[in-house]
């Protein structure tokens, strides 16, 4: 996953690291399966502040089980985005003016010489009036700034309305004491818990007296989902298109073998083997004859083993038609030990009669014609010297 152009997602507000960016998306299967598929990929992100970029997952993955070949077309039908924030806390500083609105006459000023203040600036106003406000996403949220002698009283809102009708009194210590000195980032108040979402905090100086602000504290609490705020669905600006995938068969493979007491088993390496083609004593050497009967034919009918090939893009098919010499493998019809007398007499097979089981490379083909009976014949008299 990437982004095309300049836009980027953007964090929806203030948030710790660990928050996790999810993208799902929906993609329909028609064809040899039919359903639906959501690939989902999750990115967990750094700290966030509103406009940050979000970090993409590298892709989107999901899986779906078949028990059949065939072609399945896949079509994209839709993205959402999910945000989950991370639970844990992060501050803003008052120096942070684009997020902060400030109303009325407010000072910046770094103080890192004298006070401990954090990032090591703060901010004042002794307008009477003059507000600070912050929109967050969050569960809670705090005001800082400090406390020392004489300053003003501060109302505090959420959401437009005061929590408490008591006023913050920063001129005070935790107590109640009046003030002796100066305390640095100090928490003024803090908000009860709120129901996860957006809100607003608002400070308002009440005299016409010196008020600081520091920094809010936006507080995240265990959010175990995407919350609806922070969803968004992407909506497609043309046809995507779909794509077909072809899922093929297992191949199949020649599983058989000649029988072991088969005593006419073609074996190339044999000097006995009546039809070696190398044998200098083979009365009918074809150079044609590798194995396979002159015509590929046994009684006039032919014997075809068809194995089929597969490719990324097409089905691998099985057709019982004549595919060439790189598609088509013919057997030997083999006569076995067929005594007349019955099983196991031992008797030697009637040279008159045609013989009645006939197989071909191991395969269960019985081809009890009296075609294939002369044929059987007239290469036996080959091979005994008779006539061609």
């Amino acid at each position: 996953m990437s982004y095309k152009s300049v836009q980027r997602f953007g964090s929806p507000g203030f948030f710790p690291a660990g928050s996790i960016l999810s993208l799902e998306g929906v993609v329909k299967a028609s064809g040899a399966w039919n359903g639906q598929l959501e690939p989902r990929g999750d990115k967990s992100q750094g700290q966030l502040v509103p406009g940050s970029y979000l970090d993409l997952p590298e892709g989107l993955t999901d899986g779906a089980a078949l028990d059949r070949s065939g072609t399945i077309r896949f079509e994209p039908a839709g993205l959402h985005l999910k945000f989950t924030p991370a639970e844990g806390d992060v501050k803003v500083n008052s120096d942070d003016s684009t997020d902060i609105q400030y109303t009325g006459s407010w000072q910046w000023e770094y103080t890192a010489a004298t006070y401990d203040d954090y990032q090591k600036d703060i901010r004042w106003t002794e307008g009477l009036d003059a507000t600070a406000k912050l929109d967050f996403l969050g569960t809670k949220v705090s005001y800082i700034g400090r406390r020392e002698q004489d300053l003003s009283k501060i109302r505090v809102k959420i959401d437009g309305q005061e929590v408490t009708s008591g006023l913050v009194e920063p001129g005070k210590d935790g107590s109640g004491a009046p003030m002796t000195g100066t305390k640095s980032q100090e928490v003024l108040w803090t908000s009860p818990q709120l129901e996860y979402g957006p809100h607003t905090i608002e400070i308002t100086n009440t005299e016409s007296k010196r008020a600081y602000l520091d920094a809010f504290q936006v507080f995240i609490g265990d959010v175990p989902g995407p919350p609806e705020y922070d969803k968004a669905a992407c909506a497609m600006l043309n046809d995507p298109g779909a794509i077909d995938v072809t899922i093929p068969g297992s191949t199949p493979t020649d599983t058989s073998s000649p029988s072991p007491t088969d005593s006419n088993t073609d074996d190339p390496d044999d000097p006995d083997d009546p039809d070696d083609p190398d044998d200098p004593n083979d009365p009918d050497p074809d150079p044609d004859d590798n194995g396979s009967d002159h015509d590929g034919t046994i009684g006039g009918d032919q014997v075809r083993v068809v194995t089929p090939t597969t490719t990324s893009t097409t089905t691998a098919t099985v057709t019982p038609t004549n595919t060439g010499p790189t598609a088509t493998k013919y057997y030997r019809a083999q006569v076995a030990n067929t005594p007349s007398g019955g099983v196991e007499t031992g008797v030697a097979p009637d040279e008159e009669q045609p013989p009645y089981g006939l197989m071909a490379g191991g395969m269960a083909l019985v081809m009890g014609t009296a075609g294939g009976g002369l044929l059987l014949r007239r290469r036996k008299a080959e091979h005994a010297g008779g006539a061609h």
